[in-house]
């Protein structure tokens, strides 16, 4: 599978902000986040989210709708659509 492509936006001592794109069937690759992160969708969007385990889920993403979650997550995130999306991935260091 493609990988999404990837931009750091800032990187300072309060914050990492990234921004993802992912044509359709893109994914992340498999990775743990080691800091508690917002993610801001700026589309709409249909993520699959495979867990290490080897299930998966779906999330439905509303642009500017956000939500957040704890550090520690590990999964692979794919487009689960047929439209590109994007999102905002805020990871928070303090």
């Amino acid at each position: 599978m493609p990988l999404a492509k990837h931009s750091v936006l800032i990187d300072d001592e309060r914050v990492v902000v990234n921004r993802f794109d992912f044509g359709p069937g893109d994914e992340t690759g498999d990775h743990v986040h080691s800091m508690a992160y917002v993610i801001v969708p700026l589309t709409d969007g249909l993520l699959r989210i495979r867990h290490p385990d080897g299930s998966e889920t779906t999330a439905a993403l509303t642009m500017g709708a956000p939500y957040s979650r704890p550090a520690g997550v590990a999964h692979n995130v794919f487009n689960g659509g047929d439209a590109p999306l994007s999102f905002l991935e805020i990871e928070l260091k303090k």
